[in-house]
């Protein structure tokens, strides 16, 4: 029996219950999305003519993936902003947007300082922290988080949250139809590779097994760019393990040169392309050219389907299957999935400043 299909591993390395968040991912999108639809905004909010959402780590790739849907479907311009401060080209038609799961992301918190001394308009998203306290004081209407997690195991609320808010104001498509299929094909998707499915027929567990000792990078095009960066960030966070993520049709433009040197990498890395039927047909064969330079390169790599049949659903079918891997990783690595010891050194270090 694999080491992957006993319960026992999971006691030992997860005791945080990493794992039950990712048996809770599709309810909880259905329950942010029930969330974000029963804020009220002033009527105002829908003439915005840009937004910018202000978040870091996991808080901000939910802002990630609305921007590329954004981006897909009408001209409306939406930037992620993870640094200090604020952009130069913020006014009284910019719609912000602070997405901090803590409220005590310094980066966060000084985006949202600055934003008070200009006319825009400003909405949070968090589970309370010193931006909640800072909103409440300015009268900012907040969109609180009921749900306790590490931020990037909230990736539910990030990011279906920003739909609804997205769908409230009609800066999106209406993306209830879209939601529902995809909650039914998360649904789905958990029933095949969740821990209880045996490793002989559970694909996420047979990736991680593949994925094991090896530096990783993750490929993503068009609606899967981000999805990508979320494959990457996981991998990082959940497995500690070195990963990193390229975009076609750029990376043919340099990436594919790499591959060469230096040649004892070559049996160190894996590839992971995720490819979507929605991308544009010449991207397509993009991959497929690409992954002929790979095996001329001796270079390992394996080629993921998204699954459904909207934009939506193919992002998060890939979102959760990647969340699966990135803990079954964790788990051969021998890790708590849920610690980050690096960031916690490192938030306690700036505080020494």
């Amino acid at each position: 029996m694999s080491e992957l299909d006993s319960p026992h591993i999971y006691k030992q390395l997860d005791p945080s219950g990493m794992l039950q968040h990712l048996h809770e991912f599709p309810e909880q999108c259905q329950r942010a999305w029930y969330n974000s639809l029963k804020l009220k905004l002033p009527q105002d909010y829908n003439k915005v003519d840009r937004v910018i959402i202000s978040g870091m780590g996991g808080s901000a790739i939910g802002g990630e993936l609305i921007r590329r849907l954004a981006i897909l479907e009408n001209h409306l311009p939406v930037w992620v902003h993870r640094d200090y401060g604020l952009p130069p080209f913020v006014n009284r038609n910019t719609l912000l947007i602070f997405s901090s799961y803590s409220g005590n992301t310094e980066e966060t918190l000084s985006s949202f300082t600055e934003s008070l001394q200009t006319p825009s308009k400003k909405v949070v998203i968090t589970t309370g922290g010193k931006l909640g306290v800072l909103a409440e004081r300015s009268g900012i209407p907040i969109l609180f988080i009921d749900y306790k997690a590490p931020p990037r195991a909230a990736f539910p609320h990030s990011f279906v949250s920003l739909l609804g808010i997205f769908h409230t104001l009609g800066l999106i498509k209406d993306k209830s139809n879209d939601l529902e299929e995809a909650l039914q094909v998360l649904k789905e998707l958990s029933t095949r590779i969740t821990e209880k499915v045996p490793s002989v027929s559970n694909e996420a567990k047979q990736l991680a097994k593949e994925l094991y000792g090896r530096l990783v990078v993750i490929y993503g095009a068009e609606l899967l760019a981000e999805v990508a960066q979320r494959w990457k960030s996981q991998l990082n966070e959940n497995s500690k393990t070195w990963a990193f993520h390229e975009i076609f049709p750029e990376l043919n433009h340099n990436a594919v040169v790499g591959y060469q040197l230096p040649p004892e990498l070559r049996d160190r890395i894996l590839v992971v392309l995720l490819h979507s039927s929605l991308l544009h047909p010449r991207v397509s064969i993009r991959y497929q050219l690409t992954t002929e330079i790979l095996n001329k390169a001796s270079v390992r790599y394996k080629v993921l389907e998204a699954t459904g049949k909207s934009r939506l659903a193919q992002m998060m079918s890939l979102v959760l299957y990647g969340d699966y891997v990135s803990f079954y990783l964790a788990m051969l690595n021998g890790v708590d999935p849920t610690q980050v010891v690096s960031i916690d050194y490192l938030k306690s270090r700036l505080a020494d400043f």
